[in-house]
């Protein structure tokens, strides 16, 4: 029998005002209590929060009700995955230990239903982003990690929103050129066996047909929330009230 997997990226919870960080988490984990109800894996395409950094016995206050709805659905017996973002990296193991979501720092192949997919966040994918490689290599470093962590948590996690800021306002004015980066390694993913590409990080909605295979971004909830779907072999991308 084929398996329902559901796939959701960049909401980047912690963004804005309290007030509208609070109705979007409320909008979160009642999408992610309705999947549940039919889901045997669900995919975290990266950028769930918009900066984490965890400590070995701190991690960062708020949210804790995706935390909890996350963790109910992995207590039914639902698969969660979770590919890190380049906003929320810091991660060390709270969610893998105490929850109980598998964690990927990079990219990987899954082989869903019958279907070949290659399922990344897609930071560091653009050829021509050098600087942000070097960053990214820098802040995944887990020397610098262990290092960062004996700053007191209350100087800590503000550094690290400061970043996630940078990084936004970086990614926003960057020039990437003409051609789309994160396409051409879509392509280069499919050339390599992928039959689908699922990718975040850019905030554009896309599904792209290439060879025998589908390059998809899933957009950001940042415009307009909405989750990707893998049923009966079929995929697409629902907007969510």
């Amino acid at each position: 029998m084929n398996k329902t997997y559901y796939f959701i990226s960049d909401i980047h919870l912690g963004l804005q005002e309290a007030s509208i960080e609070k109705k979007k988490e409320r909008r979160l984990v009642k999408l992610l209590y309705l999947l549940g109800e039919t889901a045997d894996e669900i995919f975290i395409v990266g950028d769930l929060y918009d900066y984490w950094f965890e400590y070995r016995r701190v991690y960062q206050k708020g949210f804790f009700r995706t935390l909890t709805a996350l963790q109910d659905l992995v207590e039914k017996g639902v698969t969660v995955h979770y590919l890190i973002g380049n906003h929320d990296f810091m991660h060390r193991d709270f969610f893998e230990k105490e929850i109980g979501v598998k964690l990927y720092e990079d990219g990987n192949f899954f082989k869903l239903n019958s279907t070949n997919f290659y399922i990344a966040h897609g930071d560091g994918l653009v050829q021509n982003d050098f600087g942000y490689k070097i960053l990214k290599k820098i802040f995944r470093n887990k020397m610098i990690q262990q290092l960062y962590s004996f700053i007191h948590p209350d100087i800590g996690i503000k550094i690290a929103s400061g970043t996630s800021k940078s990084s936004r306002e970086y990614t926003t004015v960057k020039d990437y050129g003409e051609s789309d980066g994160l396409l051409k390694a879509a392509q280069k993913k499919i050339d390599e066996g992928a039959e689908y590409v699922l990718f975040g990080h850019l905030h554009q909605r896309q599904n792209i047909k290439y060879k025998n295979g589908h390059y998809v971004n899933l957009g950001s909830w940042l415009e307009k929330p909405c989750y990707g779907a893998f049923i009966d072999n079929q995929f697409k991308i629902i907007d969510w009230e």
